[in-house]
C-alpha cells in the first residue's frame, strides 16, 4: 500500500508552509487537500435560555476541542455572564488548554489537563474534581459523550450544554472521494458527513485517521477500520501519527 492523495476533513492552516501537513508532503511526496465536511453555528443568547442551564451553577467547565472553547465564550458575552475567579477549566488536551489561555489567564489549578499526552488523563482529573457540579459544553450532534458515562457512575454532577449545531456541507460538488487513499478526520461530524454524502461508500484500502476518543468510536460504530488514532503517548498529535504510518507507507522524497 502506497499513499499519495490524503484528504483532511479541516480548513487548510493559515500558514501551510509552516504547518506539520507541509513537512509531510515534503518528507514523503505526497498531496494533501483540506476541505472542511461541516460548517458550525453557535447557539444564541435567547435560544440557550430555553435549555434553562445556569452557568453559574457549576464550578468547572470542559472543553473538548478549541471550537468548543470559542463557542463558549461568545455565548458568555452574548449572555453578558462574568465567570467567577473560582472556576475551574478541564481541557481533553494541553493543545485545547494553552488555546484557552485566549480567554482566561493561566493559573495552576485553574486550568487542567491530561498530563503526558495521555488521553485517559482527562479522567483522572473528573475524580479529583468530582465535589463539583460540571458543566459539558457540546454540539447539537455530539451531545451523547464518553465523558456522561464516566459521570454517571460515579455519581458526579453535571449538565450538557448544547452552544452550537454543524451544517454538513455538499461534499459531492466539490470532492471526488475516489481520488484518495486516506482521510482524516477530527470529529463524530465528520464521519457522519462522509457517510451521508456518499452513502454507498465502500472503505476498501482507503486508510481511516482519526483525532479523538470520540471520533474514533464513531468510525468504529460504522464499522469501518481505523489505522491511525491520536492523541497516544506514541502520538500525541495527528500528524505525528500521520507521520509514523507513512513511514511505511509512502513513497519518501528524501
Amino acid at each position: 500500500m502506497k499513499i499519495k492523495n490524503i484528504l483532511v476533513s479541516q480548513n487548510p492552516p493559515a500558514e501551510f508552509e509552516k504547518s506539520p501537513y507541509f513537512e509531510l508532503t515534503k518528507r514523503y511526496s505526497i498531496n494533501i487537500d483540506f476541505h472542511k465536511f461541516f460548517q458550525i453555528e453557535g447557539i444564541s443568547g435567547i435560544d440557550f435560555r430555553k435549555s434553562k442551564i445556569n452557568i453559574l451553577d457549576h464550578s468547572v467547565i470542559v472543553f473538548s476541542s478549541k471550537n468548543t472553547v470559542d463557542h463558549f465564550f461568545k455565548l458568555v458575552k452574548d449572555l453578558r455572564i462574568e465567570l467567577p475567579e473560582t472556576m475551574k477549566y478541564i481541557c481533553a488536551t494541553d493543545v485545547v488548554a494553552h488555546y484557552l489561555q485566549v480567554y482566561v489567564q493561566y493559573r495552576k489549578r485553574k486550568i487542567l489537563f491530561g498530563k503526558n499526552n495521555n488521553p485517559n488523563g482527562i479522567y483522572d482529573l473528573f475524580a479529583k474534581n468530582k465535589e463539583h457540579k460540571i458543566l459539558l459544553p457540546c454540539g447539537a450532534d455530539t451531545i451523547s459523550s464518553q465523558y456522561v458515562a464516566y459521570f454517571e457512575k460515579h455519581q458526579i454532577q453535571y449538565s450538557q450544554a448544547v452552544i452550537f449545531r454543524t451544517i454538513p456541507e455538499n461534499l459531492k460538488e466539490n470532492i471526488d472521494i475516489n481520488k484518495y487513499d486516506m482521510i482524516v478526520f477530527f470529529s463524530p461530524n465528520g464521519v457522519q458527513a462522509l457517510k451521508n454524502n456518499y452513502p454507498d461508500f465502500e472503505q476498501k484500502d482507503v486508510v481511516f485517521a482519526a483525532l479523538g476518543q470520540n471520533t474514533t468510536a464513531t468510525v468504529l460504530a460504522e464499522g469501518w477500520k481505523l489505522q491511525i488514532l491520536a492523541p497516544t503517548k506514541e502520538t500525541p498529535s495527528i500528524t505525528t501519527a500521520m507521520a509514523l504510518f507513512l513511514k511505511d507507507h509512502a513513497t519518501r522524497k528524501r
